[in-house]
């Protein structure tokens, strides 16, 4: 494995490529319907090193440099990835798009990062163009194409002073919060290099091989788990990341096939998904040693093991602390949601809304830390623009992850819920504070909350709980509430139900109490002016 101790991305890169010049680095399953690279795609280290070099020069020569900071909106193209290591070896910083956002937030993430220029693929430019018109900035547009871009000539100098070092920021991930917008967390080149590290060594029933490795992930790579978790884990054992548009149950198993996958990466979404198909002799017809992930129901856990042939990894992470912990050592819990243990480099706690200790057994909050002497490494940098959220997430030296989980009496935790107000859906975090703000606003609108709904394919689903204004409870209100915020935001935040009430209870200083809208046991999906939406969920 390349060592990364004090070493920036663009000096790990050029080791890796040295090392396994020949050995394949990225490569995309072939389909016929994607926009880009539909025969699919292959490079190795060595190819991708002349790809990177090129696209530096571009960035050097235009007056790009350490400081600066790139938007891009490219999908799931292996570029991105590419893109990174060139900006990443000027010290730019990488700030990927989802494209799934809607124009409102491509606006606010143009604004908020600060980004000199967007960097887009053909079928999102216009997308991307909107994106700019709605941050209200000067900002150029540049869109890739097969021979590569042209960057426009940058408009102000690099703001820093000398290469990039550790500390440097690498990349710009923007994550869902309680206060309705996205934050900016940045991540240095330290962070992204110990968490590919951590990841390789793992160990256990995932214990990786140097350069035998091919692991499919169909995540994508604007969030941490494929853009940097596996990306750097991949990089450093001279191993393969094989890329794809998107989770398909029918795709899955034939581009696992088509691309010789070792390794896997679901979400909880995947195993349902593929435990529906019929069984049938193909079920085994793979190469495929293990799968990493989260969320799989324990119910679920050993069928899909027994009936598919590898082991299951439950993991936890998070783009703020993305060292993971893993259930990787046998025996593993996979009855439970257990996800491993805590170990050096990465002390957890449980802990009361106090913050004090609860026993072994009890859920409380899990916190995290790399050490006592050294709590904040190998985590990020802060949120851009937010030191107090930042210090906020830091009280009395452990990162508060927001996250209900159980530890017993032999140190291993177990997952119980989420404890900040976020949605999951689908493997994306949802601030109900971001859907809560579309809809206010509206005249039909007198109160809304919304909060999370079990949803027996997608995890949680949102609902939207309305109190009407001048108007009766309705399918073509709800149909009229739906639309405004299918068009305002991306498609997975919009509510997947409705449901309007006569009122909202608040406490005291005015703040609604949600776990009081309906009476226990009470399932509001049942009651009669619920109205689900979820078929309209479509991108």
């Amino acid at each position: 494995m390349i060592q990364c101790d004090g070493l920036t991305v663009g000096e790990v890169f050029a080791a890796a490529v040295t090392k396994y010049s020949e050995n394949a680095l990225l490569v995309m399953p072939s389909d016929a319907g994607r926009p880009y690279h539909a025969g699919g795609f292959a490079m190795t280290y060595g190819d991708c090193a002349a790809v990177v070099a090129d696209y530096t020069s571009t960035l050097q020569a235009a007056g790009y440099g350490h400081g600066h900071r790139i938007a891009c909106l490219l999908a799931n193209r292996p570029e991105m990835l590419l893109f990174k290591l060139a900006a990443n070896a000027l010290g730019i910083s990488w700030t990927p798009v989802n494209p799934d956002y809607r124009a409102a937030e491509i606006g606010f993430l143009l604004k908020d990062s600060g980004a000199e220029f967007l960097l887009a693929g053909p079928e999102l430019a216009a997308l991307a163009e909107a994106g700019i018109a709605a941050s209200g900035r000067d900002l150029a547009l540049v869109t890739l194409s097969a021979s590569g871009f042209v960057a426009p000539e940058a408009p102000t100098p690099p703001p820093l002073l000398g290469p990039p070092t550790p500390a440097s920021e690498a990349s710009l991930l923007y994550t869902s919060g309680t206060t309705g917008r996205p934050k900016g967390c940045m991540l240095s080149h330290a962070y992204e290099l110990e968490v590919g590290a951590w990841y390789a060594t793992v160990g256990g029933r995932m214990t990786l091989g140097e350069g035998v490795e091919r692991v499919y992930n169909p995540l994508p790579l604007f969030h941490v788990n494929a853009g940097i978790v596996l990306f750097f884990g991949m990089l450093l054992t001279g191993n393969c990341q094989i890329a794809t548009e998107r989770f398909s149950r029918q795709k899955w198993w034939a581009e696992i096939r088509e691309t010789q996958a070792t390794g896997v990466h679901y979400l909880g979404i995947v195993i349902p998904a593929l435990m529906k198909a019929d069984p049938g002799p193909d079920d085994r017809a793979h190469t495929v040693r293990w799968g990493a992930g989260a969320g799989v129901e324990p119910s679920l856990h050993g069928a899909f093991e027994a009936r598919f042939g590898f082991p299951l990894i439950e993991l936890w992470g998070m783009t703020e602390m993305c060292r993971i912990f893993a259930d990787a050592e046998e025996p593993r819990s996979i009855d439970t949601r257990a996800f491993g243990r805590p170990r050096p480099g990465l002390e957890a706690r449980v802990v009361d809304r106090d913050d004090r200790p609860v026993p072994a057994g009890e859920p409380g909050e899990l916190l995290v830390r790399h050490s006592a002497a050294t709590p904040r490494r190998g985590a990020f940098s802060g949120y851009l623009n937010l030191p107090e959220a930042t210090e906020a997430a830091w009280q009395g030296g452990w990162l508060h992850t927001g996250d209900t989980v159980i530890q017993d009496a032999s140190g291993l935790l177990i997952f119980v819920d989420r404890k900040k107000n976020i949605i999951r859906r689908s493997g994306e975090n949802i601030a109900a504070a971001e859907v809560e703000a579309c809809l206010q606003p509206l005249d039909a609108v007198e109160q809304v909350a919304v909060l999370a709904v079990e949803d027996a394919l997608r995890d949680e689903e949102v609902m939207a709980c309305i109190v009407p204004r001048r108007a009766a409870p309705s399918a073509a209100l709800a149909r009229r509430l739906f639309d405004h915020c299918f068009a305002e935001l991306a498609y997975f935040k919009a509510p997947g139900w409705i449901v309007f009430v006569d009122a909202l209870p608040v406490t005291g200083t005015q703040k609604v109490q949600k776990h009081m809208i309906f009476k226990d046991g009470e399932d509001p999906r049942a009651l009669a002016n619920a109205f689900d939406m979820r078929s309209l969920k479509q991108r």
